[in-house]
Order: C-alpha cells, then sequence, then structure tokens
C-alpha cells in the first residue's frame, strides 16, 4: 500500500492532478488531497502519508515550511515540490530539505508519473533496508549464544543446507531471521604468537583479539555478527551485499584488523574476504575460505579473498636433496638452515608455495635424514620422540614459518648425533655412564641402544672394536665386580646384593656369577673374607715382631 497526499491552494490545479495520473495503475491505493499547510499537518495526524505532492508557495504557508515539518515528525515521507518559477534558491532549498524532486508548473503528466514512481521505488527499498537493519540489530542483541549455534550447525551443516530448512531451524530457536538477508563472510584465523606466551594469556589475548574484531570488523561497519569457531579462528558474517566500494571498506577494516593483532596482541592475523551469500548457502563459502587458509603456508599475516591470484606448484622446483644430505653428514649447520630458510622464501616469492608444494618438501626433507640416520645406525623414531620434536612436526604444515622451525630442529638434532657417532669415543664413553648410573635396574641392550638413538646391533659394533667386548658381556663384568666388593666388603645377603645389581632373580644371580667367578656367590664370600683374615694375621704378626 502507497498513500499520496496532494497539497496546492488552487482546487483546480488539485483536481488536474487527481485526473491526470492513473494513481491506482501505479500503485497508488489512496490519494488526499488539502489545500493550505494546516489541513495537510491534520492529514498527516491521521493517516500514513508515504508521497507528498506539494505546490512551494501559498497563502497560508509556504510548502518548504510544510516540509519541514513533516521531517521533523514523518522522517519517512518522500516529497515532491511543485512551483511556477524556476527559482534556484527554491530548488536548492527544497533539495537541502531532502525533497525527491522539484517540477515546474504546468506538470507533465508522464514527468509526474515518473517522478512518482522514483519515490515509490526509494521507499520500497528504503523499506528493506530498514527491514533489513532491524534484522541486523537483532542478531548483535538476541540470545547470542543461542545465535552462534546456529550459525556453527549451519557451518558444519548439522542444518541442511538449503533456504527452507534454515528458516525452520531459526522458527524453531525463536531467532529473528528473514531469508533474503544476506552476509559477506570474513574467515579469521590466529595463525602464531609473536612470543612464547602461557595457556592462559592464549586465552585471555584470544579474547582481546575477537574483541577487536567486533570493534572494527562488526561494530565500525553497522551490522552483522562474530561467530567463534575454536582454534584461533572466527567468522565474521557482515550483513550487505557485495559491490566495489563495500569490498574496499571491508578489506581497509581488515587491514585494521591484522595490524591491530600485530601491534597489540602479538598475534599473526590472516583474515579471508569471501563473496556474499544467504544463510543456507554460507556452509560452502566458509569451506572455501577454509580450503583458502589451508593452501596459505607463505604468509602467517595478511588479508585475502576469493579472487586472488592463487598459488600454483606448476614449475616449482624441488631443491637438490643430494647437496643438502652431504651439508648433514657433515655437520654443515648453518650452510643447511640458509639453504631451507632461501628455498621457502624463493617459493613464497614467486607464488609458487602453497600447501601442496610445502607438503612435499617437508616429505622430501625427512626422507632425506631418516636415510642418512639409518646409514649410520641412528633410530630416527628414538631421535625425534620427545615432546618438544612432536609439537613441531605437529604444527610444521601450517606455515612455511613453522615448517622451517620443525626441519631446523630436525637438522640440527641429526647433526648433533651424526657428530657423536663419527667420534666413536664419545658414543662408548655415553654407553658406560648410562651403564654405571642403571646397574641397580633390569636394562637390556635395547635400552642402552635407544639411549643413544642408535640401532643395537650397530651400537654393538662401535662398541667391540673400542672395548673388546660386546654390550652384554661389559654390563655382566661392570655387575659382577660391584657384587665381588659388596660380597667381601660387607654383611649384605646375597639375595639384597643381587637386587643392587639389578637381578630380580637370586638363582640367576648365583649361575651367572659362578660361571664367571669359578665359585657360587656364598664360596666367594668365604674364601675371600677367609683370605683376608689371614693377610690381616699375617700384617698384625710383622708389627708385633
Amino acid at each position: 500500500m502507497c498513500q499520496l497526499l496532494i497539497v496546492d491552494d488552487e482546487r483546480i490545479a488539485v483536481e488536474g492532478l487527481k485526473s491526470g495520473v492513473d494513481w491506482s495503475g501505479i500503485g497508488i491505493t489512496r490519494l488526499f488531497e488539502a489545500y493550505d499547510p494546516e489541513q495537510a499537518k491534520d492529514i498527516f495526524r491521521n493517516e500514513t502519508i508515504d508521497i507528498l505532492l506539494c505546490d512551494i508557495e501559498m497563502p497560508q504557508g509556504t510548502g518548504l515550511e510544510l516540509l519541514k515539518w513533516v521531517r521533523q515528525h514523518y522522517p519517512r515521507t518522500e516529497t515532491i515540490f511543485l512551483t511556477c518559477h524556476a527559482d534556484f534558491q527554491y530548488a536548492k532549498q527544497a533539495m537541502q530539505l531532502g525533497s525527491l524532486d522539484y517540477l515546474l508548473k504546468p506538470i507533465p503528466y508522464l514527468e509526474l508519473t515518473e517522478a512518482v514512481q522514483k519515490a515509490m521505488r526509494k521507499l520500497d527499498q528504503d523499506n528493506r533496508l530498514n527491514e533489513f537493519s532491524q534484522y541486523g540489530k537483532y542478531w548483535v542483541k538476541h540470545q547470542p549464544l543461542i545465535v552462534e549455534k546456529f550459525w556453527t550447525d549451519i557451518l558444519n551443516q548439522s542444518i541442511p543446507g538449503d533456504a527452507a530448512a534454515v528458516k525452520k531451524a531459526a522458527e524453531e530457536r525463536n531467532i529473528p531471521f528473514s531469508r533474503e538477508l544476506t552476509f559477506v563472510p570474513v574467515f579469521i584465523h590466529i595463525r602464531r604468537w609473536d612470543k612464547e606466551i602461557s595457556l592462559r594469556d592464549e586465552k585471555v589475548l584470544e579474547y582481546a583479539v575477537r574483541k577487536s574484531a567486533e570493534e572494527l570488523l562488526v561494530n565500525d561497519l553497522e551490522n552483522g555478527l562474530l561467530v567463534s569457531l575454536g582454534g584461533g579462528c572466527l567468522l565474521a558474517l557482515v550483513s550487505g551485499e557485495s559491490d566495489v566500494a563495500a569490498e574496499d571498506r571491508l578489506r581497509e577494516a581488515c587491514e585494521k584488523f591484522v595490524d591491530a593483532g600485530r601491534d597489540f596482541f602479538y598475534a599473526g592475523v590472516s583474515c579471508y574476504i569471501g563473496d556474499s551469500a544467504q544463510a543456507h548457502q554460507m556452509a560452502v563459502m566458509y569451506a572455501r575460505l577454509r580450503r583458502l587458509d589451508a593452501n596459505n603456508v607463505a604468509y602467517d599475516r595478511g588479508v585475502f579473498s576469493l579472487h586472488d591470484p592463487q598459488a600454483s606448484g606448476i614449475g616449482h622446483l624441488p631443491p637438490d636433496m643430494s647437496m643438502w644430505s652431504v651439508l648433514l653428514k657433515e655437520a654443515k649447520r648453518a650452510e643447511l638452515s640458509k639453504a631451507v630458510e632461501e628455498y621457502l622464501k624463493q617459493g613464497a616469492a614467486s607464488g609458487q608455495l602453497n600447501f601442496d608444494t610445502l607438503s612435499q618438501f617437508v616429505q622430501d626433507f625427512q626422507q632425506m635424514v631418516y636415510y642418512t640416520l639409518q646409514v649410520k645406525g641412528i633410530q630416527a623414531h628414538q631421535l625425534f620422540g620427545d615432546r618438544r620434536s612432536t609439537e613441531l612436526i605437529a604444527a610444521s604444515m601450517r606455515s612455511a614459518a613453522d615448517s622451517l622451525n620443525w626441519l631446523r630442529h630436525m637438522g640440527d638434532k641429526a647433526i648433533g648425533i651424526i657428530a657423536d657417532i663419527d667420534q666413536s669415543q664419545s658414543v662408548v664413553d655415553k654407553v658406560k655412564a648410562y651403564i654405571r648410573e642403571n646397574l641397580d635396574k633390569d636394562i637390556s641392550r635395547e635400552d642402552i641402544a635407544n639411549s643413544v638413538y642408535l640401532n643395537p646391533d650397530y651400537l654393538t659394533r662401535i662398541f667391540k672394536k673400542e672395548t673388546g667386548l660386546s654390550i652384554s658381556d661389559y654390563l655382566l663384568h661392570q655387575r659382577l665386580e660391584i657384587a665381588a666388593g659388596l660380597l667381601v666388603n660387607t654383611e649384605m645377603s646375597v639375595s639384597s646384593i643381587a637386587g643392587k645389581i639389578g637381578y630380580a632373580n637370586f638363582s640367576h644371580f648365583s649361575r651367572m656369577f659362578k660361571k664367571v667367578m669359578q665359585l657360587n656367590p656364598v664360596e666367594y664370600r668365604s674364601k675371600h673374607q677367609a683370605d683376608h683374615a689371614a693377610d690381616r694375621s699375617r700384617e698384625s704378626g710383622r708389627e708385633k715382631s
């Protein structure tokens, strides 16, 4: 429904306007008339007037004064002025007061029809924008947790991706919703922290980043909401359609947000701008933005969109791993680290570095290191089984920087153990020390080899070459030497002595002791304690004489 009021002090002019246009044909449902500003005000007070068609010059007051009153009390009414004078000052004042059009009498009816239709289109557009604006405000204010859960269900496709299902889900949850609403999604990922922080501090900073996103991407852009996705990820849904001006404004807001993350929160944040979509289309758009983030391995902070040129691995030559293998074997830490860093930098600069090329590179590097370690008899799973290594490899595919951290760590540890192997005395000394420290435990050859990250057979060859004994024989002799000393110099029971050197089975200890010492433990103690007594007696006799 659209209602129009004609205001003119000349009755013949009003009748002419009423009869000259097919008002119902263009969508005017009711037509009112007034002959002075006061009559017009009375009609405004009792009826909803959408369009005011008003003469400027009237004896009881001008149309400009009436428009000023209408603007104050009924601001949504659109106004078209009529006048006999082509006075620029009239036109200027009319436009300043918000008049939609300015027509000169005598008025061509076709021109008047076009002006009224223009006003109707503007009213319709304003009504829709106002409706969308109201819905946007509801989204922000109405039950935030329920609204956020509604959107996460859409993104995870717990709510099917069709308009009817989304509308039904909104109604079931009492969420104000219009299927005509469109949003521009911005996927936000906190990709790294620029300094070491505790888990508690990380949660505090994540909250601060979220509030910054609300301020710069939602509030400053008037309407929208923010959805937490976990894992340092957010999705900003900015109300409205995509156009060049809106996209530029959104990108500028995202750049300010990324800078704020760097300057105030020690955060490397990336934003990925999608295309405008309705709610039922958002899961597909969100999946595309997640893929864009996964494929961004070159940059930890920045603003990107689906329309940016995408990186391609075509033509990206792999490095010469055979040359790098030589650097590894020769313990050239700095040279190897620099070569890895330069390769990743060149890939990022050329636009050739993406998730696939980075993954291939990391796997090739790991293969090179593992093969080099295998040749040296080193057990890679033992060398890289520590917590720090596990954390680094888990993060290695997030970005080129994370890959570089892992590969440097890997190269440093490998070079360190290879250098130790090349100095076999160092490895043998470590094995002997480990045995001394663990003689009271039931340790095996495998346990000893694992302590220096070596294959047991390979370690045995090195150890025997250096000492003339196998590891097992060396361990046995060390244990029995301690047992012999305890038997002769203490009154400890044989079973206690067996336990002190790692034998839980007393019979097994006795058998091994007799095999090496030619006497069982009790016989050994008796013989050597008697010998010691005789020696002390002879020394005492010499002292008396």
